[in-house]
This record gives structure tokens, C-alpha cells and sequence, in this order.
């Protein structure tokens, strides 16, 4: 498994790091790089899915129950989410915040073990194929919002400096960008909610509360918050936007920080 995972890995990191340099050059010549980088991006997520699916098939159990399994994954959803309609013109400035943040989240990933054999968890594949499954794709999504957020707050400071390359660049309006965070918010929360669900289930039968399932449900709150203040407060805009940036501070937290000591 070990020579055929790498097989895989190193075009989708390949892929990924060709799309963070290209989306990088494209600030300064734009137009000239983007279809290299779309590229980069389509054909590093496609042998990053090879890669996933060669674990599956040699693995007994769920393959990706490992802090540095589930980190694999984790990047396949959210280069994944960005696919959906980050490579549409106005969306395209998404890749310099999500690609860079692809490549090195999987270079962690292959170094930390997460694309070698997978080893069996103490959990049931079930409970570790749905709590797993759901929480990473809640943090998938937080992390687009994120991405969505920074780029409205570029976007709102460029627009009020009038910088002279304003009109080079393109990007979504603020409003379309404020919108898109919102319904990405609301979509990702209710898989988190399911997810800690899950979780408790399992918790209810043994084991006892640590710090990445306090600060998860910190991040619960966060973006719960978030949703309540635009729809009953009627917050938007940069209020709106550091808010969910916070919250994928404590995303960030618990996969990178306090995940590895004692959790998936």
C-alpha cells in the first residue's frame, strides 16, 4: 500500500502546489496563468480521490479514523467544496487562500502517516464512517466560509482605498460574497450538529469530555451565533465576515492543535 499510495500523492500534491504558485502569478499577470491553475487544482483533486479510494479498497475498516488519516480527507473536501464553483471567473481569487492551504495540509498529512496503511481504530467503522465523515465536512465547509470571508474583507479594502489595479482583478461583488458565506455557514453548521450528536451518542456510553470536543462545541456556538445575528439581528458585511473568521480560528485549533493529542 505504502509504494501505491505515493503514486497518487505526489501528482495531487504536485497538482495542488502548480495551482497555489499559478493562482499566485495570476495577481500579477491576470489572465495568463488561470487555466494552468484550474488545471493544477481538477487534476490534483482527481488523484488525491485515486488516492482515497486505494486506501479504501486495502483497508480493514475505516481507512481514515487517524488524526493524520482524517487530515487527508479533510483536504479532499475542502479543494472538493472549492471545486463546486471556485474556478468560475469571479471566484478564481478563492484559490490563493485555499490552494496554498491544500498543499500544505497534505504535505502534513503524508508526513504525520495519513497516507501509509491505514491502522484500526478502537471505534466502530460506523460511528467513525458518520461522526468522522460529518464533523470534517462542517470544518470543509467553515473553511470555505473563511476563505469567502477574507476575500470580502480584501475586497471591501481595496474598494475603499480605490486602488489603481481595482479593476484588474476580478472578484464577486460584496454583496454576492457576504451572501455565499452566509449560506455556506448554514449549510456546514447542521452537519457539525449531527456530527457532535453522533458523537455524545458514543460519548454517553463511556469516555469523558476533552478539550477538542470543548473547543468544537466552542465552534458550534461561534457560527451558531453568526447565523442568529444575520437573520435576527440583521448583521452583514464585515461583521458578519470577522466572525466567521474567528470561528475557523477554532476550526484551525482543533485539527491542527488538539485533535493530534487525543481524539480522531
Amino acid at each position: 500500500m505504502g509504494e501505491l499510495a505515493l503514486v497518487f500523492f505526489w501528482p495531487a500534491l504536485a497538482g495542488y502546489t502548480e495551482a497555489a504558485v499559478a493562482y499566485a502569478g495570476d495577481t500579477l499577470r491576470p489572465g495568463r496563468l488561470v487555466r494552468w491553475a484550474i488545471w493544477g487544482v481538477r487534476l490534483g483533486w482527481l488523484a488525491q480521490t485515486a488516492l482515497l479510494i486505494a486506501q479504501a479498497a486495502h483497508a480493514d475498516g475505516f481507512p481514515w479514523g487517524s488524526w493524520a488519516g482524517s487530515l487527508n480527507l479533510f483536504v479532499w473536501m475542502c479543494v472538493g467544496a472549492y471545486l463546486v464553483w471556485g474556478c468560475q471567473a469571479p471566484f478564481r481569487l478563492l484559490g490563493l487562500a485555499v490552494m496554498p492551504l491544500a498543499a500544505a495540509l497534505l504535505t502534513l498529512a503524508w508526513a504525520t502517516g495519513g497516507v501509509d496503511e491505514p491502522t484500526r481504530s478502537e471505534f466502530g467503522n460506523v460511528f467513525l464512517a458518520f461522526h468522522v465523515g460529518l464533523v470534517l465536512a462542517a470544518f470543509a465547509g467553515f473553511t470555505l466560509a473563511a476563505a469567502l470571508a477574507a476575500l470580502y474583507l480584501w475586497q471591501e479594502r481595496r474598494l475603499k482605498r480605490r486602488t489603481p489595479r481595482v479593476l484588474r482583478l476580478r472578484a464577486p461583488s460584496l454583496e454576492t460574497l457576504d451572501g455565499l458565506t452566509g449560506r455556506t455557514v448554514a449549510l456546514a453548521l447542521p452537519a457539525l450538529t449531527l456530527g457532535i450528536g453522533i458523537g455524545f451518542a458514543r460519548l454517553s456510553r463511556g469516555g469523558a469530555v476533552d478539550a477538542t470536543i470543548a473547543v468544537t462545541l466552542l465552534t458550534w456556538i461561534v457560527y451558531a451565533a453568526f447565523l442568529v445575528l444575520r437573520h435576527e439581528a440583521g448583521w452583514r458585511g464585515r461583521r458578519t465576515a470577522e466572525i466567521a473568521l474567528a470561528g475557523f480560528a477554532l476550526v484551525v485549533l482543533v485539527r491542527l492543535a488538539l485533535t493530534p493529542f487525543g481524539h480522531f
